[in-house]
């Protein structure tokens, strides 16, 4: 298994070597190990949890207050369009996003560290992605801002087909930028 940084602090890309062969293939979605020589513990993560979505879905742009949110993103069947937002007031790359594509071919997963907001488009059929999550979830301290939002200009893949009501509702990143830097 690779694992490379990415221009935002603290997020980490682990790049599986799938094996291929004639029954289909086999491999390692995480590795304890890997994962402590590179600052995480593992055993920290509380809650596994799984979304299907539809082509040209977009979920998100999601964070959490508080003491955040530490995830661990993997696309298990399908494609998506993957996009993280740095929430963290005062870090260097505050406002700046990073997309990345995450599939059922290369199985690579992202290490999303708290205060970074979290979303995504489906670029197949459908799409199952699998995250591990550092605390049960918590509803008082959502987050959200809007996928079309104008001072972030995320260039979204493709046209969007749906989005939840809440997403359609969430806020601008101008306002929760205010409230994060005070």
């Amino acid at each position: 298994m690779q694992v490379r940084t990415t221009s935002l602090p603290d997020v980490i890309v682990f790049e599986p070597t799938p094996h291929h062969d004639d029954r289909g293939f086999f491999t390692r979605t995480f590795d304890a190990e890997i994962a402590a020589r590179h600052g995480i513990d593992g055993a920290l993560f509380a809650q596994d949890s799984q979304s299907r979505s539809k082509y040209g879905v977009i979920r998100g742009l999601h964070g959490r207050a508080g003491a955040g949110e530490t995830k661990l993103v993997r696309c298990a069947s399908g494609a998506i369009f993957d996009v993280l937002i740095d929430a963290r007031a005062g870090s260097p790359t505050f406002g700046k996003h990073e997309a990345f594509i995450l599939d059922d071919e290369s199985f690579w997963h992202l290490y999303v560290p708290a205060g970074i907001l979290h979303g995504f488009q489906v670029l197949t059929p459908s799409a199952d992605v699998c995250y591990r999550i550092d605390r049960p979830h918590d509803p008082s301290e959502d987050l959200a801002v809007r996928f079309d939002d104008p001072d972030l200009a995320i260039a979204w893949p493709l046209q969007v087909s749906l989005v939840s009501d809440r997403d359609a509702a969430a806020g601008s990143w101008a306002r929760l930028a205010k409230s994060l830097t005070g």
